[in-house]
């Protein structure tokens, strides 16, 4: 029995020797193939990422300055509109009478002042001659600065009432778009009414309120001090799509001490109107660009006990460890302050499963278009192949 156990010991442990090691992209398998990305030169910018809400930069209700009866309603619901247009008229009949009282009472008081102007003029020459007591000539000066002063009130309330005619025909007092209206044609409406008539929404242009950490502070103030104009640029919700571009117009007065924050405003021109007050944005502050200097893929970058590091493809089809220091990145893209040059080849795609040293199998991106189009046709023979066997099987009687 014990003969027997040993015996198919022996077999056993023969035929794992005999068996074929497996190949592949292993460390201990064969070449690996890859498709290798060459380092180049170009520029890379500081982008700093924050959340904003977009803000008009002006929004007006508009309300009756004076109270009387809406009679005309001259706007649509969204439409554009611009300084000075039409909105809505009020009643005009109640201020036109009292433009034309305060005019006749300008009249009657101007030909009362006259009169006692003429007085004067004869007081003072019978004064000269002692006709008359120099008292009367004094209460004849008093009276006529006091008809003075009457007709100058009642030029003041001519023009009170022209300004009153004039508010009954309401105009917009900026370019932008109108709501919905809050009160019909045929109301009453007063200077009080908290609601008004309806608002205006400047949209273009149009800002977006940003906070950013006080850190960058001093470096978005040293750029603004030298004159630079920063880019910003505002994307949706996903930080995907981008909706608008602009630039940065300022900052905050003051770091907000319970988040150690600073608020920001960028305006953008909003030609598109993608953009609307209150909605939410992922903006993109662009605080510097690094010109003409050396970039890879983000993706080539490996971190391990030398570092970070690239897998570096050398002439004799292997690869070797390359200690690399990095600067910005920027999207897919880092910039490489040392350890590569323009033009050296790196491992992208399969670096975890490289060591220093090993062989590989360098393609070229048409070479692994054509191995997939290849496997695809491969594939659809087999299915085709199976097909035909099984129509042809069941063609049999």
């Amino acid at each position: 029995m014990i003969v027997l156990i040993l015996l198919g010991g022996v077999v056993w442990w023969t035929r794992q020797q005999g068996a074929p090691l497996p190949s592949g992209g292993g460390r201990n398998g064969g070449p690996m193939s890859i498709v290798p990305e060459t380092v180049g030169k170009g520029d890379i910018g500081i982008n700093l990422n924050a959340l904003g809400t977009v803000t008009s930069l002006a929004t007006v209700t508009i309300r009756s300055q004076i109270s009387g009866q809406l009679v005309r309603i001259a706007f649509k619901e969204g439409d554009e509109v611009k300084k000075g247009d039409l909105l809505a008229e009020i009643d005009s009949r109640p201020y036109e009478a009292a433009l034309a009282q305060a005019k006749g009472q300008l009249a009657r008081d101007e030909a009362q002042l006259k009169g006692a102007q003429v007085d004067l003029t004869r007081y003072q020459n019978l004064a000269v001659q002692n006709a008359v007591p120099h008292q009367q000539l004094d209460t004849q000066v008093a009276l006529v600065a006091q008809d003075q002063g009457i007709v100058e009130a009642d030029h003041a309330a001519v023009k009170a009432a022209e300004v009153n005619l004039q508010y009954c025909h309401i105009l917009s007092p900026l370019d932008g778009r109108v709501g919905l209206r809050q009160v019909d044609q045929g109301n009453y409406v007063t200077p009080t009414d908290s609601s008004g008539i309806v608002v205006i929404t400047q949209l273009q242009p149009i800002s977006v309120l940003f906070t950013l950490p006080e850190d960058n502070l001093q470096a978005v103030a040293k750029r603004l001090q030298d004159g630079a104009t920063l880019p910003t640029a505002a994307y949706d919700r996903g930080g995907i799509n981008k909706l608008a571009d602009g630039s940065l117009q300022t900052f905050d007065s003051q770091i907000d001490p319970t988040t150690g924050t600073i608020k920001l405003r960028a305006q953008f021109p909003n030609e598109a109107r993608a953009l609307y007050p209150n909605q939410f944005v992922n903006v993109r502050l662009l605080l510097d660009t690094h010109k003409d200097v050396t970039v890879m893929p983000t993706a080539g970058v490996q971190r391990g006990v030398p570092g970070t590091f690239v897998y570096l493809v050398n002439a004799d089809s292997t690869v070797s460890v390359r200690p690399v220091k990095l600067g910005v990145t920027d999207g897919d893209r880092v910039e490489v302050r040392s350890g590569l040059n323009p033009g050296d080849h790196i491992v992208v795609d399969g670096a975890d499963k490289l060591r220093d040293g090993a062989r590989i199998v360098v393609r070229t991106p048409t070479d692994s278009a054509h191995s997939a189009g290849a496997a695809k046709g491969g594939e659809a023979d087999k299915q085709g192949g199976g097909k035909r066997r099984h129509s042809e099987g069941g063609s049999k009687p």
